[in-house]
């Protein structure tokens, strides 16, 4: 049956065109407006801007609350609607179409002037949503001012420059000359820093730090969650992130579909409310599956520097830690442990002084000397596991592939992480058990921001005795969880078959 009386938001259709700029739904734009003082709907003075504007969807929504807020002290809905467009909303475009959209969205007219404009006070095209195209700099190849990569991004009139106007300058205060109240928007999330296989850099955490320079009363973005505890470039951002008492509430959410249908983004979304005069503890709103859990927390725990994104996890971290074990993460290797780029193949077929190479897709053979580095490592027991973790980032997780127990005369291609050298068999196998109960892999799970699992991500799981075996049974009550303690690990993390030991 077609429905005849279905009139979609236009804004809610174009919510999923890229991972990297993504359009804002309405509905979210409002849960994020409505982390703000309800009384500055009532505030004639007050100004908001969102300097990356797309859609122009955070101003037609703030538009929609000054309206009725203000009834009362601008009775006239003409004269209401002159003051609030001209005298208290700004916007940023970051291309000349978006630019285009947003007026459009705004005004009614993608000109601010045009003949069906609602607002009549304007006496140029752009009103006070502007676009600026702009260059970028250039210094060994990378713009200083958003590290885009040269080779990408140099380009000729005629086609975008994605030279973001707001980060493209030092002195963001000159763009408008006033102070804002709010500022408040869902900026770029990448740009392709020209590395291999099209790599990407973040680059929202710029927009985030301009904002900060311009001294808003409130700053509400929304971003990928990435920077918790990884991202390229990101560790200054986050160190600033996590000693900032400023930010009052942060909203989590692991499954990027929850807040951006359509959309799969590693490591989730988060939008969070950061306030001028908040100077204390944050309320961490965690969402899964329709359910929230809330608490109010430092963002930075001791022993830590990476945000620790659920809130049910800090009882077990906290039990687990006053062991003051050793890492695990001291047996693992750093990247390319064997110097074996992924693209590396062996002979189908062992041969005369050849060793197993474990590569992407399976297994081959090559000679010991076409091994880069840790030559010394072939001889030993070790355990290799896939640098990429299985799956996506709905519940329960895996988290990890399958490790494998990798006999003497063995080495691998940087598909794999090696954890080891192990002087036994015996010692091999406990890790590879060790490595698949769902307590380990749940405390991976606190330091994994994206599909990869490095050594970084080893970081909370405890160095055991592994002349024994050791079972989920044996560290619940080693580590005295309660029950829902581990029936929050269980709810998160996939069983792993404990018995297949080697491949």
């Amino acid at each position: 049956m077609i429905q005849t009386n279905y009139n979609p938001d236009v804004l809610s259709c174009l919510a999923n065109l890229s991972n990297d700029e993504v359009f804002t739904p309405p509905g979210l734009v409002n849960n994020m407006l409505d982390l703000l003082p309800k009384k500055l709907w009532n505030n004639p003075d007050a100004k908001f801007l969102d300097p990356v504007s797309k859609s122009g969807v955070f101003l037609r929504e703030i538009a929609k609350r000054l309206m009725t807020g203000l009834e009362k002290k601008i009775p006239d809905k003409q004269k209401r609607i002159n003051h609030i467009f001209e005298k208290q909303l700004y916007g940023i475009a970051i291309t000349e179409l978006t630019a285009l959209l947003s007026r459009r969205s705004v005004y009614c007219s993608k000109t601010a002037n045009g003949k069906y404009s609602i607002c009549e006070t304007f006496d140029n095209a752009q009103g006070n949503i502007r676009y600026e195209r702009m260059q970028h700099t250039w210094e060994n190849g990378k713009c200083i001012q958003c590290g885009a990569s040269q080779e990408v991004y140099e380009r000729g009139d005629e086609a975008e420059s994605y030279a973001y106007n707001f980060i493209h300058t030092d002195k963001p205060e000159k763009i408008f000359n006033m102070k804002f109240d709010v500022i408040i928007g869902n900026p770029p999330y990448q740009l392709n820093d020209g590395g291999a296989q099209m790599s990407a850099s973040p680059i929202y955490h710029k927009f985030i730090q301009q904002a900060k320079k311009l001294n808003p009363k409130y700053l509400v973005m929304i971003i990928p969650a990435r920077w918790y505890s990884g991202g390229k470039g990101l560790d200054e951002f986050r160190d600033e992130m996590l000693k900032d008492k400023r930010i009052k509430v942060l909203h989590d959410f692991h499954e990027t579909s929850d807040v951006f249908p359509g959309l799969n983004i590693r490591g989730g979304i988060c939008y969070f409310l950061w306030e001028k005069d908040h100077n204390g503890e944050c309320e961490v709103i965690n969402h899964n599956k329709g359910e929230t859990i809330t608490a109010k927390r430092s963002l930075l725990e001791k022993s830590a520097n990476i945000f620790v994104r659920y809130n049910q996890a800090m009882s077990i971290l906290s039990k687990v830690q006053k062991h003051k074990e050793k890492s695990f993460s001291i047996l693992v290797s750093s990247h390319k442990a064997f110097g074996l780029r992924t693209y590396v193949r062996g002979k189908n077929e062992p041969f005369e002084g050849s060793i197993k190479l474990y590569q992407n897709g399976g297994v081959g053979y090559i000679k010991k000397d076409e091994v880069i580095k840790n030559q010394q490592w072939i001889k030993d027991w070790k355990v290799v596991i896939p640098y990429s973790s299985p799956g996506d980032d709905s519940f329960p997780h895996l988290i990890l592939s399958k490790p494998i127990v990798a006999s003497p005369n063995s080495a691998c291609t940087e598909t794999y992480l090696v954890i080891g050298p192990f002087a036994n068999e015996k010692t091999c196998k406990n890790v590879s058990t060790y490595l698949r109960t769902q307590f380990v892999r749940f405390l991976i799970l606190l330091l994994k921001p994206t599909q990869h699992v490095t050594q970084k991500t080893y970081g909370f799981v405890p160095l055991q005795d592994f002349s024994e075996s050791w079972t989920d049974e044996k560290l619940y009550k080693k580590y005295g969880l309660a029950k829902e303690e581990i029936a929050f690990i269980e709810s998160m993390i996939r069983p792993m078959d404990l018995s297949q030991a080697e491949e």
